[in-house]
């Protein structure tokens, strides 16, 4: 397994966070089995295009509610990584509370 778990959606409220906001936030190292996906779908293309992350954050969006680690926006970065053998990421974590 690759992730801890996949899920369809976030369990977290939303948290309106501007990616003015995220960049602010600093990246830290992240294991790949500790995070929940919040999509359970993606694009083949999107993964395989040397690109992908030339308009957006190089660094994946992860959400820390009640202890878990939910990967929000990342998933082709995350995988891409997974099939580079590597067991962890550098991501951006956000502590979202009720």
């Amino acid at each position: 397994m690759i992730f801890k778990a996949v899920r369809d959606g976030a369990p977290y409220p939303d948290h309106h966070t501007t990616l003015k906001a995220w960049a602010e936030i600093p990246p830290r190292p992240i294991r790949l089995a500790d995070l929940i996906t919040t999509k359970r779908e993606l694009a083949l293309d999107k993964l395989l295009a040397e690109d992908s992350t030339f308009y957006g954050d190089l660094f994946p969006h992860v959400v820390e509610y009640h202890g878990a680690l939910y990967l929000e926006d990342g998933l082709h970065r995350a995988l891409r990584a997974a099939l580079q053998q590597r067991n962890q990421i550098h991501a951006r974590v956000l502590l979202v509370e009720d």
